[in-house]
């Protein structure tokens, strides 16, 4: 079951103060396509999130207890209890290592990955597919629905995999127990069910969103030089946020989606007049930031 962890995650921030199409271009951004940028965006987000899992540190002493709970498991099967005793008990003690620190955290982690889940069509699509869907779901179809419902992600997950250390290690003392009492049947149960206690952490940040905050910044650094590609530009980043609406991903800023797309608009009307946009793209830019960081969401839940 899945349920929002109370432990604060950092969110991945995807925009910092130069844009990544710019370095890749030297500056001639006007000859950068919106559809390029959107991608660029993806590839600075996915670098990002591959960062944070790269300063992941993975906890030794978790990851061989975890290791020697298997072999434990598989000693009980072929009835090598001694074996298996032993393991165990080296297990327990490489736990009790981490116990023994007062600043253990209440979830060691054990492995990280970057998952980009990327949806090929538009807004319109998206939501013909939630329509779809949930014609699907009243015909009790529900597998069908299953598998289009699973298409409705456009988005980049940084994944840890952990550890609860709260009640791991009790549950291989309770094991240790059962086995010098002779019961193997049980010792076997609680570490089977121990191993899918695992914690996953799914930090999730929206396609559309980084892409739109990276399509505006393009549209400010050529709305001087081509107001063409600065109005492309921004219909794209447009196009980008009604994707991320329609399927489903929220935000708890103040600012909504309605209220970007009425800034955007903003945007338009003063480049194909006065151009004097400086201070209503720096505004945009601000709300997209904190839109952003508010949109996205860690997830916890159960892995087994």
């Amino acid at each position: 079951m899945k349920k929002i962890l109370l432990s604060t995650i950092v969110a991945i921030s995807i925009a910092g103060s130069g844009s990544a199409y710019a370095s890749e271009n030297s500056g001639e951004t006007k000859n950068v396509s919106s559809g390029k940028i959107s991608a660029i965006a993806v590839n600075h987000g996915k670098e990002e999130a591959t960062a944070r899992r790269d300063d992941v540190k993975i906890v030794t002493e978790a990851v061989d207890a975890v290791k020697l709970t298997h072999k434990v498991l598989k000693a009980i099967e072929e009835n090598k209890r001694d074996e298996a005793v032993k393991n165990l008990e080296d297990a327990i003690g490489k736990l009790e290592v981490l116990m023994s620190n007062p600043k253990a955290p209440a979830l060691i982690p054990l492995s990280s990955s970057v998952v980009v889940d990327s949806f090929a069509g538009d807004a319109r699509d998206a939501e013909n597919a939630v329509i779809s869907s949930i014609a699907l779901l009243e015909k009790k179809r529900v597998q069908d629905a299953r598998i289009l419902i699973s298409t409705l992600k456009d988005e980049i997950d940084f994944i840890t995999v952990n550890l609860p250390l709260s009640s791991y290690p009790s549950a291989l003392k309770l094991a240790a127990k059962f086995l010098h009492e002779k019961k193997d049947a049980e010792a076997a149960k609680v570490l089977a069910t121990a191993l899918n206690t695992f914690v996953e952490v799914d930090v999730v940040t929206p396609i559309g969103i980084i892409q739109a905050q990276e399509l505006v910044n393009a549209a400010k650094s050529v709305a001087k030089k081509d107001k063409k590609a600065a109005l492309s530009h921004l219909e794209t980043a447009r196009k980008a946020l009604a994707r991320a609406e329609a399927l489903g991903y929220t935000s708890e800023s103040d600012t909504t989606y309605k209220m970007l797309r009425s800034d955007i608009d903003a945007l338009e009307k003063e480049i194909k007049g006065k151009n004097r946009s400086e201070k209503l793209f720096d505004s945009l830019l601000e709300k997209l930031e904190e839109f952003k960081e508010k949109a996205v969401k860690s997830i916890g839940g159960t892995k087994g």
